[in-house]
């Protein structure tokens, strides 16, 4: 939902060409910024020891508030950081898709912003919108580095706890446990792909 705020105000915004470029091309940056470095970044700016901002906060008596970075709360906050630019990237080309001519005809009729949004342009970007939510959560599935790297086996995700059982810590009885869980995750990116795959199709309807 942030990504989706963020790309209707950059497209919006009065002198959007400069600002448009501007954020895509952060976006893109920061969309492909992942894995250990990422991990690593946020380790050397808000890390419960290493942090900088951390210790200047700590210095002046206000800490992070019980936040920690190596939690499922501070795991969430370092995926937003790209799939959040990844997700301007993507709904971006269907918010400027949308015609002028649409909401100037509704406006002739004498519709209000909101009826325009709940009967034109919110059906219209719905499949998209759904098609980007999907994207982002097969990207966000199928991350493992950087949760390696943060968390190690203190969330149970699924790709650390296929890493597990592939190496050593492997439960007598339980040899097929990563097998198991590798075969459901291909499942279910198959059919988040399928289901994303369908709603592009969906989506060219209206917005080519």
């Amino acid at each position: 939902m942030l990504g989706l705020a963020l790309a209707v105000a950059v497209v919006r915004a009065e002198r959007g060409r400069l600002l448009r470029r501007l954020v895509l091309t952060a976006s893109g940056v920061l969309a492909n910024f992942g894995g250990i470095p990422l991990a690593f970044a946020f380790i050397a700016t808000i890390g419960s020891t290493a942090g900088v901002v951390t210790g200047l906060l700590t210095d002046v008596g206000l800490g992070l508030g019980g936040f920690s970075l190596y939690s499922m709360a501070g795991l969430a906050l370092v995926y937003l950081y790209f799939l959040i630019p990844l997700m301007v990237l993507t709904i971006t080309p269907a918010l400027e898709a949308l015609r002028p001519q649409w909401r100037e005809a509704s406006d002739n009729l004498g519709a209000s912003a909101w009826q325009y949004w709940r009967y034109v342009g919110g059906p219209v970007l719905l499949p998209p919108v759904l098609g980007a939510m999907m994207l982002l959560f097969a990207s966000a599935f199928a991350a493992y580095a950087t949760a390696k790297a943060l968390v190690g086996s203190s969330v149970p995700l699924v790709t650390l706890q296929i890493a597990d059982a592939l190496s050593s810590n492997v439960v007598v009885g339980s040899e097929n446990l990563g097998t198991a869980l590798a075969l459901g995750m291909v499942v279910v990116v198959g059919l988040v792909m399928a289901f994303y795959a369908w709603v592009q199709r969906r989506t060219q309807r209206w917005l080519t």
